[in-house]
């Protein structure tokens, strides 16, 4: 793992989101599926970016183009969820 620090970064904001999230829906009796849709995609975001870059130098997750950061968010191609 070439890239701990960031990607603990990124789980650690997932998780946060996450807790969050949680929190909301356990007080609020009015559920917002808007809200969730973009707390979601948010906490998505994180968990993507954590595992796509679990090999990249930490300089260049430092140093990312618009292009890396698009890369990175999208769903792994490498997971096979039917396991």
């Amino acid at each position: 793992m070439n890239n701990k620090k960031d990607i603990l970064s990124n789980l650690r904001d997932a998780k946060a989101n996450l807790d969050s999230m949680i929190n909301e829906i356990e007080k609020d009796n009015d559920f917002d599926f808007e809200g969730y849709y973009i707390d979601m995609q948010h906490i998505y975001d994180h968990l993507n970016t954590a595992w796509n870059t679990r090999k990249e130098k930490e300089e260049t997750t430092r140093k990312y183009t618009e292009e890396d950061f698009n890369k990175w968010r999208k769903f792994p191609k490498d997971f096979d969820m039917d396991t």
